[in-house]
């Protein structure tokens, strides 16, 4: 009973702390018309579908953040740039991409449009630029695989082209906080320089895949926080985002928060997406043990039901003299009932005072033991069905219907390349911590409601071990001892 108590407690608990996440996003579809209109579409239609939005607009994303409910919200905008001639990018693995990046300056005009564009044109440039209106809530500075160690990191106060680097470039650089460096961007054929001043310098602890040593910029040692709007500034745009995701406070209230969110966009526009597997996944092994500790409690009871009738049976037939003679001088049998119902109370009152004080050791050897296990299982099952790439893996390299989410979500993560679903992962695994301990302890109405299960199993078994007895008269009784 107590472990199936600190077992719903910790799911109570893990509602509000899991915090489910809700994406806005463009619609990828109307996207993906937009840029091959004579796809699957006739020539009016196409027309229609090159005006898709190819991005979210800033003014709803921050409407939908200031909505009930919301407990935390990360805007990201990415793109791509050039080194200046007074900083150099970490050189990734190929000893030819450098060359390369120099090379395809003239195809990064291509990655700094507009999210949607895909494909490895997209990290074609030195270094990624990742817009965010604070670090706090990207996931590797949440998680701790990122840290600030010098200056501060991007916030909404955050000056325009103010820049946060990681501690590799610094040092390869020899940069500080309050120097200056330039990169270039080319949008429309146009090049622009820019010169950022370093902010902050964070260092990363992950290691690069090899996905993420194909480029420079995929490289994260290479990938530079701004604010949004010195990014947007980058891209070309003004007040727009590549996506917005949300953090709910109680992960119950998704469904509601993605239908009124739904109702207030266009949805031909914009696409709302949602993820509780992470909240699924921390209760799962809560929910297991919960339902175990719930199918303990019916069988002991029946068992112990079971078990104790047999046992008052045999103790009753060892007292049928005794049984006879009361009854023989007049004893009233509810009395004689009542008697060896008082027995085995006396029994039971030992026996809850007993469980009251082992119950607390005994509940949380064993209760940590099942979640352990229950816990080890859910990660076995989880790992075997994301051999295939799963959240937070390396899985839209290739895919350029989701490149431009995948740079969202893949620079702050550092893992370059996660779609929007991977960083919406990414985000509550971490904000969310592993569920490893079970708080179990025997409470006054844990007590009592083993104590009234316990008299209840008694006058149960009392009660069926008395009545073939009970029903038979004193002189049969005393005849047949």
């Amino acid at each position: 009973m107590t472990i199936k108590n600190a077992a719903d407690s910790a799911v109570e608990s893990a509602k509000s702390e899991a915090g489910a996440t809700v994406t806005l996003s463009v619609n990828r579809e109307a996207m993906m018309k937009a840029f091959n209109p004579d796809s699957d579409s006739s020539s009016d239609d196409s027309s229609d579908d090159s005006s898709a939005t190819t991005s979210v607009d800033l003014a709803t994303a921050e409407s939908i953040a200031e909505k009930d409910g919301v407990a935390s919200y990360l805007f990201t905008t990415t793109t791509t740039a050039t080194a200046g001639d007074d900083i150099s990018a970490i050189s990734t693995s190929s000893s030819s991409s450098s060359d390369d990046s120099d090379s395809s300056s003239d195809d990064s005009s291509d990655s700094n449009q507009p999210s949607g564009r895909g494909g490895m044109e997209m990290t074609s440039g030195d270094f990624t630029i990742t817009g965010v209106n604070s670090t706090d809530y990207v996931s590797d500075f949440t998680s701790g695989t990122s840290e600030i160690t010098d200056g501060v990191g991007i916030t909404s106060d955050t000056a325009d082209n103010s820049a946060v680097i990681s501690s590799d470039l610094a040092d390869a650089n020899d940069l500080s906080v309050g120097d200056t460096f330039t990169v270039t961007t080319t949008v429309d054929d146009a090049e622009t320089s820019y010169t950022l001043t370093v902010v902050g310098i964070y260092e990363n602890s992950s290691t690069a895949t090899t996905a993420q040593m194909m480029s420079n910029a995929s490289n994260p040692q290479n990938n530079i926080y701004t604010n949004l709007t010195t990014a947007d500034t980058m891209k070309g745009e003004t007040d727009t985002l590549d996506s917005a995701v949300y953090t709910l406070s109680n992960p119950e209230d998704m469904g509601d928060f993605v239908d009124e969110v739904e109702s207030e966009i266009d949805t031909d526009s914009y696409s709302v997406t949602s993820s509780d597997e992470i909240y699924e996944q921390m209760l799962s092994p809560l929910n297991n043990i919960s339902s175990i500790a719930q199918n303990i409690v019916i069988l002991v009871a029946i068992a112990g039901a079971v078990i104790l009738t047999l046992i008052v049976i045999l103790s009753i037939r060892e007292r049928r003299y005794e049984i006879g003679v009361l009854m023989s001088l007049g004893e009233n049998r509810i009395k004689i009932i009542g008697q060896f119902f008082m027995e085995l109370f006396m029994v039971t009152v030992v026996s809850l005072i007993i469980a009251s004080f082992a119950g607390n050791f005994v509940g949380n050897a064993l209760g940590n033991q099942l979640l352990s296990s229950s816990t080890s299982t859910e990660q076995t099952t989880q790992t075997s069905g994301q051999n295939g790439g799963g959240p937070g893996q390396d899985t839209n390299s290739s895919d350029s219907n989701n490149s431009d989410s995948g740079q969202k979500s893949g620079a702050p993560g550092g893992g370059g390349g996660r779609g929007g679903m991977g960083n919406m992962v990414s985000m509550a695994t971490s904000s969310t911590q592993e569920i490893d301990d079970l708080d179990i302890k025997l409470t006054g109405t844990d007590v009592a409601k083993l104590g009234g299960i316990a008299l209840l199993i008694s006058f149960v078994s009392t009660i069926l071990a008395s009545i073939g007895i009970i029903r038979m008269k004193p002189k049969d009784i005393l005849s047949s001892n």
